[in-house]
C-alpha cells in the first residue's frame, strides 16, 4: 500500500507513542526498528521509522534521520512527520533544531512548526512556555534528567540556538481564531522570515485547529498529539482510502517480563505500584553490575514462572543515579544498566515470555535490538501514546509495549497486562 504519511521519531518509545495514536484511527500502522535496509515493501498507510537518535552526535543524528525520508519517500509518503519528546528533550546543539533544518531542506520548504503539545499527558504550550502539569518545564522532574535535564520552559529560547533561521511564534489567541487564522499568521510570519514557528496548545481542540491548519505542509514537527487528528482529516478528504487495512491481533502465550530502566518521576511511582502488589522484582545496582556483570540477574530470572510477570529494574531516585553516574559515567551507567535489561529481555523470550513490557527510551531502544526486532504493527492502547505492539523476535510471535519514562498512571504495569488480555 502507498503510504500516505511518513514520520520519523527520535527513539523507540517516541516512535511507538506517535504511532498507538495514529493506530487509533483503526487503520494499520507499521514501525521500523531503524531504517530498512532494503526497499519498502509490506507498506502501511502510516509508516514510522524509529530511531535512537535523541542524544546521538548531531551529525550522526543528521545521517540517519534523512537516510530515514529517503526509504519514506520511496514508499510514496508525500507528507512527513519528525516527532519528538513532549518535553521537549535536547541540549543546545541539538537534535531537534538541526534535524528540522535538514528534513526542510531535503523536501524543499522554508517553514515548519513545532508543537510538543500533549493535553492527555498534561503537556501544554502557552505564549511559547511548555507546561508539564502545572509546572513549568524547568521547575518539572525534567530538570533533572540524567542525559538532558530541560532548565528553560520556553520554547522559542530552547529552539533558536540549535537552528539557523528565525524562530517565531503562533499563540493561543491566534489559535482559538481557528485554521483560518492560523494559516494567515504563519503566512505572515512566513514573509517575515520565519521558518520555524512554535505554536501553542492548551487542549486537544487545539490540536485538532493545528493539524487542520497545517496538514498541507510538507513537514510538520511535534509530539506525537498533533499528529492525532491527521487520519480523520485524510479519511474526510479520500487522501487515505475508507477500506484501508486494519490491525489484527494475534494470540499470544500468557508468559511476561517487565522491564524498567527508566528513573522518571512516573516510573519510579509505577515500580512501586508494581512492587506493592506482591509480584517478585529484582533491582539492578549499576555499580555491582559493573565489578561482577548480568549474571546474577539471569540467575534469578530463570528462577521466575513467567506467568507471575516477573519485574527487573534499575529504576532509582535522582540521587541514586548521580551516584551511579559520578563513578561510572553518565554514558557509561546506563549502558550497563541497558545491556543487562537486554540480555534479561532474550533470556525470558527464550524462556517462554510471549508478552514483554519495556519502561523508558533508551531502555526500549537497546531492548529491541538485542530481540532483533526490526518491524512492529500496533495494537490495543494501553496509555494515550503507548501501545501494545506485536512483532517477530527470534522465530516467535510476541507482543511488546515500549513505554517513556513519565507516561502512564501509577497502575501501568498491570494495566497493561490486562489491556493485552482484553484486545
Amino acid at each position: 500500500m502507498t503510504t500516505v504519511l511518513g514520520c520519523i521519531a527520535d527513539d523507540f518509545t517516541g516512535a511507538t507513542d506517535i504511532a498507538g495514536l495514529l493506530a487509533r484511527s483503526g487503520v494499520r500502522v507499521s514501525l521500523r526498528i531503524g531504517v530498512p535496509e532494503g526497499p519498502p515493501r509490506d507498506t502501511a498507510a502510516f509508516e514510522v521509522i524509529a530511531l535512537k537518535s535523541r542524544t546521538a552526535p548531531v551529525g550522526e543524528a543528521l545521517a540517519e534521520t534523512r537516510a530515514a525520508l529517503r526509504w519514506l519517500q520511496a514508499a510514496g509518503a508525500q507528507r512527513f512527520f519528525w516527532k519528538y519528546c513532549s518535553t521537549f528533550d535536547s541540549t543546545s546543539e541539538g537534535n531537534i533544531g538541526p534535524v528540522a533544518e535538514a528534513l526542510m531542506a531535503d523536501l524543499g520548504t522554508d517553514q515548519t512548526i513545532y508543537c510538543p503539545a500533549f493535553p492527555e499527558n498534561g503537556r501544554s504550550i502557552f505564549m511559547g512556555n511548555l507546561f508539564v502539569g502545572r509546572q513549568p518545564l524547568a521547575e518539572s522532574p525534567m530538570k533533572d534528567h540524567p542525559l538532558t535535564p530541560m532548565r528553560d520552559s520556553n520554547l522559542m529560547r530552547l529552539l533558536e540556538p540549535q537552528v539557523t533561521k528565525a524562530v517565531g511564534l503562533a499563540d493561543r489567541l491566534t489559535v482559538a481564531q481557528g485554521p483560518k487564522a492560523l494559516r494567515a499568521e504563519l503566512a505572515a510570519l512566513k514573509t517575515q522570515g520565519v521558518a520555524h514557528v512554535v505554536v501553542d496548545a492548551v487542549a486537544n481542540s487545539d490540536l485538532d485547529v493545528i493539524a487542520e491548519a497545517c496538514r498541507d505542509m510538507p513537514l510538520m514537527t511535534g509530539g506525537s498529539a498533533v499528529a492525532m487528528p491527521l487520519p480523520a482529516l485524510y479519511l474526510a478528504d479520500g487522501t487515505l482510502s475508507a477500506d484501508a487495512p486494519k490491525a489484527e491481533a494475534p494470540t499470544l502465550g500468557r508468559g511476561t517480563i517487565v522491564l524498567s530502566g527508566s528513573c522518571s518521576a512516573m516510573t519510579n511511582k509505577q515500580v512501586a505500584d508494581y512492587i506493592s502488589r506482591g509480584v517478585p522484582a529484582f533491582q539492578l545496582d549499576p555499580l555491582s553490575l559493573a565489578e561482577n556483570g548480568p549474571q546474577k540477574a539471569l540467575d534469578w530470572l530463570a528462577r521466575q514462572d513467567l506467568d507471575t510477570a516477573p519485574l527487573i529494574y534499575a529504576t532509582a531516585n535522582p540521587d541514586s543515579v548521580r551516584a551511579a553516574q559520578e563513578k561510572l559515567g553518565v554514558a557509561g551507567a546506563g549502558e550497563i544498566v541497558e545491556a543487562t535489561l537486554s540480555a534479561c529481555a532474550v533470556a525470558a523470550r527464550d524462556a517462554g515470555a510471549r508478552r514483554v513490557i519495556v519502561a523508558g527510551g533508551e531502555t526500549s531502544g537497546a531492548v529491541t535490538k538485542a530481540l532483533g526486532v526490526s518491524q512492529l504493527d500496533i495494537g490495543t492502547e494501553i496509555a494515550p501514546g503507548v501501545p501494545w505492539t506485536y512483532c517477530q523476535s527470534g522465530g516467535q510471535q510476541i507482543a511488546l509495549t515500549l513505554k517513556s519514562g513519565n507516561f502512564g498512571t501509577e497502575t501501568f504495569f498491570t494495566d497493561a497486562q490486562a489491556r493485552l488480555e482484553a484486545a
